[in-house]
């Protein structure tokens, strides 16, 4: 199995997700590129988020990093181990080491068993801890989520979507990961509870050096927690880069039209962006042969009709547009 050197809790190199969709018996299935050569690194203590509109592949890509379904393509490692094809001792350790916390509070816990036997679960199944050092460690993290030991002996129906939340993070770090796959974990919640779920995230990130992939189509959300962006639009990487540099300037037609819907109480600071989004977006299983935004984007040339762009350094970050540095240019 081939190693490299662990500067990264997670490395991902190109990732892709093809999805073979049948139509008929007499015509040839359909491919469906959901994730489309997607690379990047998360570092100990650092959130990268994923943003974009509804079915841009942003889930798909937290389920192949949490290990819950294969790749098409691209490689994976954690914690500087290789874990795309690996087996035995080596696939276990890499499952332990990443983690998910779900969207749905309500969904994500089993309803007929008790708090403390949903945080148990994963102990029994990977360690061989006595059953009073199961509960010991169940207390301690209860409490760390900010809940009380005796919540243990209590059913998911007997908390609120916030407390619920608290109790999936802390089942998912009752193994200690490294790294933890947060898929739209507040969406669900109210908003006072949303700012409670995130600076709970953010203070177990600094006391446990945890590093997250953090999925959100919010914004705002994303301007809370992220250190670093990455831009999905039909699986493809639009924009990446440091939080700040794009929030301040953002250089993707798409990311500006992301940022221009946002509501003007969490717009952030600068000049006002224009440009919403008009039409649908084209069906991933027949998507433009150039940029894959082009029907949509208001500065689209015949080249970006014809030609893809590359995902290419440009301010320090990484944008995948013909027009990107005239845009640059002009604002």
């Amino acid at each position: 199995m081939s190693t490299m050197q662990p500067t990264e809790v997670v490395q991902a190199t190109g990732l892709s997700q093809t999805f073979r969709i049948g139509r008929g018996l007499l015509r040839a299935p359909a491919l469906l590129r959901a994730v489309h050569k997607v690379s990047f690194s998360i570092s100990a203590g650092k959130t990268l988020a994923v943003v974009g509109e509804s079915g841009c592949g942003k889930s798909t890509l937290a389920r192949m990093v949490a290990l819950a379904q294969a790749p098409s393509s691209g490689s994976l490692a954690l914690q500087g181990v290789q874990v795309l094809g690996a087996e035995g001792p080596t696939l276990a350790h890499a499952r332990r080491s990443v983690q998910m916390v779900f969207q749905n509070p309500y969904g994500s816990l089993n309803p007929r068993q008790r708090i403390g036997q949903i945080l148990e679960a994963p102990l029994q199944i990977n360690t061989h801890l006595a059953a009073p050092d199961r509960r010991r460690l169940v207390a301690q993290m209860l409490e760390r989520v900010g809940l009380r030991a005796e919540t243990a002996e209590r059913y998911p129906h007997m908390f609120s979507g916030g407390q619920r939340q608290r109790i999936a993070i802390a089942r998912a770090l009752m193994l200690n990961p490294a790294l933890v796959v947060a898929d739209e974990p507040v969406s669900a919640l109210d908003v006072s509870i949303q700012a409670q779920i995130l600076n709970l995230l953010q203070d177990l990130q600094e006391a446990l050096g945890l590093a997250y992939l953090f999925i959100s189509h919010d914004l705002g959300v994303v301007r809370h927690i992220a250190d670093e962006v990455l831009v999905m639009y039909l699986g493809n990487t639009m924009e990446q880069g440091d939080k700040n540099r794009i929030f301040e300037a953002p250089l993707h037609p798409y990311t500006r039209a992301l940022l221009a819907s946002t509501p003007a109480l969490d717009r952030p600071a600068g000049p006002r962006l224009t440009g919403l989004l008009h039409g649908e977006i084209p069906s991933p299983l027949t998507p433009p042969a150039g940029c894959v935004f082009a029907s949509r984007c208001p500065h689209a040339t015949a080249r970006c009709q014809q030609e893809r762009p590359p995902l290419a350094p440009l301010h320090g970050r990484l944008v995948a547009c013909h027009e990107a540095a005239t845009l640059a240019v002009s604002t």
